[in-house]
């Protein structure tokens, strides 16, 4: 295994083990500390985190099978769009920061993980 995919590994793990606590709280604690309506964009940021952790790991095991370039540029879109649009979501509900135009560009920076996933499946040969 390639160093760099150990740390996608880590990241991959990391954003789980994230993901499963903010879950939990979402469930069990912040109702009593926010508004259902934040406690609602809380669990739409787990969601596409799960969603991307998945992906992410699925991408990886295939690297493991058949790398091929621009999987990497895959990775880090999501990453980078998980950052954007969960992490703000989180810190909007979690700590009451409104960061306005983040939470689009993640969901931009997601898709274009997808369509760059397209790209990638197109050109490899």
């Amino acid at each position: 295994m390639q160093r760099m995919d150990k740390v996608w590994w880590c990241v991959a793990a990391l954003s789980g083990a994230m993901m499963v606590m903010l879950g939990a709280y979402a469930a069990h604690g912040l109702a009593a500390r926010t508004t259902q309506v934040m406690v609602s964009a809380v669990e739409t940021g787990v969601r596409y985190q799960a969603w991307h952790t998945l992906a992410v790991m699925i991408v990886l095991v295939w690297r493991q099978v058949q790398p091929i370039s621009g999987q990497r540029w895959v990775l880090s879109l999501w990453a980078l769009g998980v950052t954007c649009f969960s992490g703000s979501l989180y810190l909007m509900a979690l700590a009451g920061l409104s960061l306005g135009i983040v939470t689009p560009i993640g969901g931009l920076l997601l898709m274009a993980g997808w369509l760059a996933l397209g790209v990638v499946v197109v050109k490899a040969r």
